[in-house]
Formats: C-alpha cells, structure tokens, sequence
C-alpha cells in the first residue's frame, strides 16, 4: 500500500508538470515606453499578455490596428470587452426609401464580410450598430463627401456595446463600417473590441485607384470581384478598367458586335452587358466606382479586322505590321485611322453602349498614349488626308488633336452626354508645350505616367489642368518582371509622396496585364496596392517604417479575407516587428 501511494503521489507530481509544461503558448505583452508587441512564451495568463499580435496592437500604443491609418482615433477606453457579434442588431436612419435600402445592403456586406462563428464560452456584450446616412444622394463620385465618424461605448450594466456610425452619404458609412471590421479581433475562440473609440476620419485624395487591365489577358469576372474586395478593405474607390488593347477586345458592344466576335480571345473570354452592370453594382456597394478604358487611336488592333469586308474601309492601319517595332511599341500593331469617318461613328455606337452601362457615367477614360508616328505615316489614305509633304512631328500632332476633338463630340453625342469628364494620358498630345491648344482644361483630366523626379504633373497643375498621378517608378506593379524594370516594394509605393491640392484628384497604381492572369494577378497587386491605398488616404508624413505593424495586420487581414497576396517579410517578423527593424527595408 505504501509503494502505491508513492507511485500515485509520483504520477500527480509528472502530470501536473506536463500540464503546465503544455498549457504554456506564445503570447504578447505590450512594452513601455516604446508600446512594442514583444513576443513570450509563458503559462502565464494575465489581463497584459494577448493571445495574438493583432490584439495587443489594437490596445498597443496609439495607431492601432486600422489600415489606411484615420485622420483622427482617439481611444477613450482601451478595456476590452467579449462581445457576440453574430447576434448583432442593426438601427438604420436615412431620409428616404434608396438610401434605406442601401443602408441594408451594407448591412448585409458587413454581416457576409464579417462571418463571426460564435465558439465563446465567456459571458458577452450584446451589440447594436447605429447607421445614419444625412444625405439621400447615392452617386459616387469626386464630389463625394466619404468621411464618417465611428464612436463606441460600452454599458456594464446591461452588459451592452453601442456604435454609433454618422456620415454625410451611404459611401460614409460604408468606410465607417470598413473600420469597425478591423476593430472586432478574436481572442482564442471568442471576439473582443476596446471599450471605447472615437474616429474622425476622411480621406485625403478624392481619387484613389487601381487599374486592371483584361485587354492583354482575360481576367475573370471573379478574380475582378476579388481585387474590389481587396479595394473596399482598403478604402480604395476607383477601379479603372482598361478594358481594351491591341491584343484583344473583350468588351461585347450590342452596337458593334463584331468588336468582340473579332477581337476576344475566345467566346467565353468576353464581358457581356450583365457581366459589366453585375461588376457596376458589385463594386458600387464596396464604396467602388468603375471607370471604363476604351483606349485608342493606339493601342488598338484585335477587334477592328471586319471593316474593310463590311464595307467601311480600314478603320485601322498598320494592322499588325512587321517587323512591329517599327509600326509601334508592342504586337500586334494598330493605331485607329483618323482619314476614315466612319471610325466616329463605331466609336460613338461603343461609347453609346458605355453609357447605357454606366448611367450617368461622369468620368470616361479614352486612353490616348504612345501614339506612333511612324504608323500614320505608312499609310497613304492618311497622307493623302493631311494633303502635305510636310510630315513633321507637329503634322502629326495636329492630326492626332483633331482625332481626340473628333472622338469626344463622338461620345458627347451618345446619350446627349456633353459633361463627362474625359481622361487621357500623358504623351506628345499633353505636352504642357502644347496642350493648351489641343485639349480643354475644364473638360480633360490628365493621368500622368512618369518617374518621380519628372516635372511634367507639376507643369500642367501650373496650366490649370487637374491630373491623376500613375508614378511610373513607384506604382506600376509590372515593373521588376520585364526587360530592365525595377520591383517596387510596399515600402518604396507607401514611401511614394504625390503633390497635392485642389488640381490633384489622387493616384493609381497600376497592374499592366501582359504577364498576369487569373492565376497570378492577385499577389502582383495586392498587398502592394494596400500601401498605396494608405498614401491616398492618409497622406503620412511618415515613413513605411512607423507603419509596419499595422501593414503586417492588415496584410494578414487581406489573406483571412480570402485575397490571395504575396508574402512581404517572413512571418516571424510579422509577429517580432521589433526584433526586424532595418530588414528588408529596401
């Protein structure tokens, strides 16, 4: 009996260190002063370790955990509090039935977006959600007012947390909500949130994008949903869509189909008029617009090669002449022929079904760069049309202004619309030489493409022109894959300061489609597309360095949200910022 007990007194004493030894985790502690997430592995459980490096940043210093960084967060009371988010209700105030109904529909983003499983054993705060749209007007555009603010509070005595979200239109609240997403982080198997928070928050530039390119590779109209997920997540709310280049048309006209019987790379390879109003109404919820690219004259080809059969002549020269890198920058050639006047009207029969699709579109883009001269001048219908030996840059040139001035009373004359912003990009044509002479300031937005140190914006703001800034060395997200291109980090595209002011509308990034497809095109974009996203917001004035922590998160954020992104840092320093610092800084 007496060896018994040993044995079962030795067995208690090795259970109970094995226990301990496996109850132990990893766990973050939140130093002072620096309010760095040090990473411990301890048994200990205590109200100041956290369970994931989320959480103790959320409570962590005064940044948080919100991407792109609010123009004004004030934690008023950093105690956190379980709350059952599954069950929460929703109180919604708008001043009529459409904003009503699309405040529901936010709801209904939110509750889909958010997908909280309930496993919590521990007692939870009920929550209620307060939803106040002030203005009926559902148009998103520059003018959009998109700021919002967020205030939480927590009762104990009714064991209650209330939000309250107010904002001037239902795009507002929809960024409004955005935030309250990535406030609510897991701990173990239950949801925690801070007691309360107060945001002010507004963005810093009306336009802050991402352009998508399916006409050099088909994108499908999924992956295309995926990368406006990844935008609303990101607070982005402009998605240009270059739908159109030499390689192929894959846009169905019902006006002109042959655009696409010809120019798509297979039939299902298309997007017909339900693909592109699902697309309209999917990102428009996500606080999203869609601004279309029909690009010409160049950058044309695929899609054209009908007319001369159906009797309308050529509509394009140079049609895939070679050898091509003497009729243009890339196969297949093509520029549109300015001598044919029939191409106005095909254009204007596209440009009519773009605004069907587009109701009251305000902001078209036609493209219009990297036109080559020497195609036009190998073509003697348009040589006979100048009625000149004189084949100067400056002929050219003319030829190309009266193309565009021709081109735009193509598309006015489309719905009678006569007050769309039209935007092209910077060439020959915009030259702050010359531009004054060719196009209309008060009509034309200029979408620059050119190094960092290039004056060029900087010229035509000086002429009273408003521009969109695409910083070729910085944000195209192409370059490091081809020819003698640098790979921008999300460093070097966060680090990536644009002018401002009124004539700044904002910056894309931009993802040239020649060596992405639905296979590859979300980790090329994203989560480098994210740190742009902060820089139109925010506007820092600090570096990507202050803003590790709360990238990797949303990085993370980005992945559990189902985006596919690429790794920027091993995890380990995802998870020991400090213990990093100076890595991959480049």
């Amino acid at each position: 009996m007496k060896v018994t007990s040993q044995v079962w007194i030795y067995f208690i004493l090795i259970f109970g260190v094995c226990f301990k030894e496996n109850s132990a985790k990893w766990v973050w502690n939140c130093t002072e002063p620096d309010y760095a997430c040090e990473r411990t592995f301890t048994i200990e459980q205590t109200s100041t370790l956290y369970s994931s490096v989320e959480l103790c940043r959320l409570v962590c210093g005064s940044d948080g955990i919100i991407w792109p960084l609010p123009y004004s967060y004030s934690v008023i009371d950093k105690s956190l509090v379980t709350v059952n988010i599954s069950t929460a209700w929703f109180n919604t105030k708008a001043s009529d039935e459409p904003t009503y109904t699309f405040l529901e529909d936010l709801i209904t983003y939110f509750t889909n977006t958010s997908s909280y499983i309930d496993f919590c054993t521990k007692q939870t705060y009920t929550v209620q959600i307060n939803l106040e749209a002030k203005s009926s007007s559902l148009v998103l555009n520059w003018d959009t007012d998109e700021s919002y603010e967020l205030v939480t509070y927590t009762d104990d005595q009714t064991n209650q947390v209330t939000i309250n979200i107010t904002a001037e239109t239902v795009f507002g609240v929809r960024h409004g909500l955005e935030s309250l997403l990535q406030l609510i982080v897991p701990d173990d198997l239950c949801y925690v949130m801070l007691k309360s928070v107060q945001i002010k928050d507004k963005p810093f530039y009306k336009h802050r994008g991402l352009l998508l390119d399916s006409g050099r590779n088909y994108l499908s109209v999924d992956i295309i949903k995926k990368n406006i997920i990844a935008m609303a997540s990101s607070k982005m709310n402009v998605l240009h869509w270059h739908l159109s280049d030499s390689q192929s048309f894959p846009f169905v006209s019902s006006r002109e189909p042959n655009m696409s019987r010809y120019g798509a790379y297979s039939d299902r390879e298309v997007y017909n008029p339900t693909d592109v109003a699902d697309l309209i109404k999917f990102a428009k919820i996500r606080g999203v617009r869609i601004i279309p690219e029909i690009d010409g004259p160049a950058h044309v080809g695929s899609g054209w090669q009908w007319s001369a059969e159906s009797g309308l002549g050529n509509l394009v020269v140079c049609q895939n002449q070679q050898p091509y890198r003497s009729y243009c920058i890339q196969p297949p050639c093509g520029q549109l022929n300015p001598a044919n006047p029939w191409i106005y009207e095909v254009l204007r029969n596209i440009y009519n079904d773009i605004t069907d699709l587009w109701e009251g579109i305000d902001a078209f883009h036609m493209g219009g760069d990297e036109v080559y001269i020497p195609c036009w001048n190998s073509s003697e219908e348009i040589l006979q049309y100048i009625g000149t030996k004189n084949r100067s840059e400056e002929v050219f040139l003319n030829l190309w202004a009266e193309f565009q001035s021709k081109a735009t009373q193509a598309f006015d004359t489309a719905k009678g619309n006569n007050g769309t912003s039209l935007i092209v990009w910077t060439s020959s044509l915009t030259d702050p030489a010359i531009i004054e002479n060719n196009l209309p300031k008060d009509r034309y937005v200029i979408q620059t493409w050119v190094p960092s140190t290039n004056t060029v914006p900087q010229e035509l703001i000086d002429l009273g022109y408003k521009i969109i800034v695409s910083t070729k060395d910085k944000w195209y997200l192409d370059h490091g894959f081809w020819g003698s291109t640098s790979y921008y980090t999300w460093r070097q595209v966060y680090d990536n300061q644009i002018l401002s002011g009124d004539a700044v509308l904002g910056g894309e990034i931009c993802m040239w489609g020649e060596l992405v497809n639905d296979n590859n095109v979300e980790p090329r974009v994203w989560p480098r597309a994210a740190a742009a996203a902060e820089r139109l917001w925010s506007n820092p004035q600090t570096s990507s360095e202050t803003a590790d922590g709360r990238f990797f998160i949303h990085y993370d954020r980005l992945n559990k949200r189902g985006i596919r992104t690429s790794a920027v840092i091993p995890k380990f320093c995802a998870q020991n910022v400090n213990d990093c610092a100076g890595y991959l800084t480049f």
